[in-house]
């Protein structure tokens, strides 16, 4: 009963450590955004890049079919180009997020950092409550939990994707959100062209509709058809449990773990802006904002324990 309640003033105690001090984001971007990272983050995890090259292939091989067998043959050449335009620049958008998301540091927090110097450095008032992590050796902030891929300690972790190869946590949640939606955007594109170019088909001679054989392009379609609605589900759902986590100001772990809040709560939009940056526009929903290429084709990687940095 004693520790128990030892346990609840700890936790009242107990202040979020580590939320500015040795963050690997500096400064901002535009529009409130956060801006690049000043290392790029790589997890070196075989089923995480196997999955990653699946859905970066998947995608390529969706815009195969709809560019190559649907709409280069078709007849109407406004039709090709405004829904060829459409499909391609969704598609760059998706991959585009998926490369941020996979590449960006989720808000990992400093390894071996527990040392006695630099508790010494926090000057800790009398009877202030901090927590370690016994696998990584470092400062435990609130609300941050241990990956046992990466190998870390992630600020604000939702859940480690295998699909992007990286965990989804404080610093690139908005990527993730915007690759979820691009995917289920477009695979909702293709299933609507898909389901035009069999009536189509079916009107005339298979032939005429396609410059591939009836049955390679019957097959391509079933493909496509399959692989949409599989991902239209998936990721349909994933952004909408990502939203409401967001709104909720709650991350997955912390809902599964019905962990009690010790935070005070963001409201709704208040959650929207911390994890897409200043007021609503469409910067929250262009992956490419605050991306330096400079600043990425200047940077040498260099190895640190599971993953890559620079």
């Amino acid at each position: 009963m004693q520790s128990h309640r030892l346990r609840e003033m700890e936790q009242q105690q107990q202040r979020p450590l580590l939320q500015s001090h040795e963050s690997l984001v500096v400064g901002g971007g535009p529009g409130g955004l956060p801006s690049e990272p000043t290392q790029l983050w790589f997890i070196q995890d075989g089923c995480g890049m196997v999955c990653a090259f699946i859905t970066w292939f998947l995608v390529l091989y969706a815009d195969f079919v709809v560019t190559f067998v649907m709409l280069l043959p078709a007849k109407s050449a406004w039709y090709a180009v405004v829904n060829g335009v459409l499909f391609n620049a969704l598609a760059v958008l998706a991959l585009t997020s998926h490369l941020r998301t996979m590449l960006t540091d989720p808000g990992a927090v400093p390894k071996g950092n527990a040392t006695k110097e630099y508790m010494d450095s926090l000057q800790l008032k009398p009877g202030e409550v901090i927590y370690k992590c016994p696998k990584c050796c470092s400062i435990k902030p609130e609300r941050a939990h241990h990956c046992s891929i990466c190998k870390r300690c992630i600020r604000k972790m939702d859940h480690h994707c295998p699909w992007v190869n990286n965990c989804v946590g404080e610093n690139n949640q908005r990527f993730f959100v915007l690759f979820t939606m691009y995917i289920a955007i477009i695979s909702a594109h293709a299933l609507g062209l898909s389901g035009y170019q069999f009536v189509t088909c079916v009107r005339v001679q298979w032939n005429e509709c396609s410059d591939f054989s009836p049955p390679v392009t019957v097959m391509l379609m079933i493909f496509l058809c399959l692989e949409a609605l599989l991902f239209l589900t998936f990721t349909a759902v994933m952004f909408g449990t990502q939203i409401h986590s967001i709104c909720n100001d709650e991350t997955e772990i912390e809902r599964l773990k019905s962990e009690r809040p010790t935070w005070e709560r963001r409201l709704r939009w208040e959650g929207m802006r911390a994890v897409f940056g200043g007021k609503p526009s469409l910067l929250w929903i262009n992956p490419f904002a605050g991306l330096r290429l400079r600043h990425l084709l200047a940077t040498r990687m260099r190895k640190s324990g599971p993953e890559f940095s620079v």
